[in-house]
């Protein structure tokens, strides 16, 4: 059987998602008129499919490779060969050792006072994070407007990103020289893991490279919906609020295990992710003829991963545009197939750290929400744009007051 689309377009597609508002609101827009499986053109790919059912989904949750043009913009970043692009017999000992890191909690114990992605992705050493975030910026939009042939409005883009580029490799240079003249080679911070494991000096530095741009960005956003949510929805940050006294008592911060004990900010962080997925999509490339329900799918097929629309698939989510934390509960959790909620994405490519981010996420919460009252901006409009993840047009401004006010 034909998989449903839309007509092929001379540009490839771009104008069609131009149009939609960004690749993210057009897959939307696909899903609806075409249903759970929809054939497409993708913008440095040619032709992909791209998937919104979960159930489908677990048919594709093996696939280990993903398909190299739609990550080469993050070429530049890399030395030792494209992190996001490696080959399966490189990825999964890498991925292997980032886990060990990531996912364990005695480092996240150990790390969890230096508020985590510094401490993990740099060993505890001191940074200008505004100004390494906005260097990933310069860097990769000037590289996503050459993969996809868009006229450069500033002529000095291209200087500017070769700066920043030098700035980040600087910077990641210097932590990884300390590490080495030190002696340290501590296995709770990521340096120290890839010391110890003899990767190369330029691995070492692509893989910290990576993890600052996924942290900084991901977390940070999550964060940013979870407030923008909670202040559109007072009743529910009443909760949050009174979860976090009755846990902390008159401390200001959690412990390590408090965040265990505060299940409804996990419910809200993650009905907040469900709506606004910090990376909103993902790809692989099948290395073999696959069956998608009543459809086929050749081998070196680009499937696409539109978690967004997964995440708002009425299916699985009854009034999907609706916040409603309760949708986590254990027994509601139960109803649902595995893949209907992805924010990190799926099988041996999801993110290594998730767990990481994560408890990051709900330790920030934590700390801002106990202190803190958030209600947003009067006459500030908050819209979805891609920017590297799913953030906000113009920001998510607020108005910001003590809970005791």
């Amino acid at each position: 059987m034909r998989i449903p689309g839309p007509e092929r377009q001379e540009d490839g597609g771009l104008s069609a998602v131009a149009a939609a508002g960004g690749l993210h609101r057009y897959q939307l827009r696909l899903h609806e008129a075409y249903g759970p499986v929809v054939r497409f053109q993708l913008p440095g790919a040619d032709t992909a499919v791209s998937v919104a059912d979960p159930v489908l989904l677990e048919a594709t949750a093996h696939i280990d490779t993903r398909p190299e043009e739609l990550f080469a913009f993050l070429d530049p970043l890399c030395e030792a060969g494209n992190l996001q692009v490696l080959p399966a017999d490189e990825h999964t000992p890498w991925r292997r050792l980032l886990l060990s890191v990531f996912a364990g909690r005695p480092a996240h114990e150990r790390h969890f006072a230096r508020r985590m992605i510094c401490g993990f992705a740099l060993g505890g050493a001191e940074t200008d994070t505004d100004r390494v975030v906005a260097a990933f910026e310069e860097v990769l939009t000037e590289h996503l407007r050459r993969l996809y042939q868009v006229p450069r409005a500033d002529p000095r883009s291209a200087e500017r990103a070769e700066a920043a580029l030098a700035y980040l490799r600087a910077t990641v240079d210097r932590v990884v020289a300390a590490h080495r003249s030190d002696g340290r080679t501590d296995r709770s911070d990521l340096i120290g893991a890839l010391v110890e494991a003899g990767q190369s000096p330029a691995r070492i530095r692509d893989t910290v490279m990576m993890t600052l741009l996924a942290a900084h960005h991901t977390t940070g956003v999550a964060v940013s919906w979870t407030l923008h949510l909670l202040g559109r929805h007072p009743e529910a940050a009443d909760r949050v609020a009174a979860e976090l006294d009755q846990v902390l008592g008159e401390r200001a911060t959690p412990d390590y295990g408090d965040l265990r004990r505060l299940t409804y900010l996990d419910m809200v962080l993650k009905e907040s992710m469900r709506l606004f997925p910090p990376g909103p999509y993902g790809a692989r490339e099948t290395t073999e003829d696959l069956v998608l329900g009543p459809y086929e799918i050749p081998a070196g097929t680009t499937v696409f991963y539109p978690f967004w629309a997964v995440h708002l698939n009425p299916e699985h989510w009854p009034e999907p545009e609706r916040f409603d934390p309760e949708r986590f509960t254990p027994q509601e959790v139960a109803k649902r197939p595995r893949l209907a909620y992805v924010p990190f994405g799926i099988g041996p490519r999801s993110c290594e750290g998730a767990a990481l981010a994560t408890v990051e996420a709900q330790l920030v919460l934590a700390v801002l929400l106990k202190r803190l009252r958030f209600r947003p901006a009067p006459g500030h409009e908050v819209t979805p744009v891609e920017r590297f993840v799913l953030w906000a047009r113009d920001g998510i401004r607020m108005m910001v007051r003590p809970r005791d006010l």
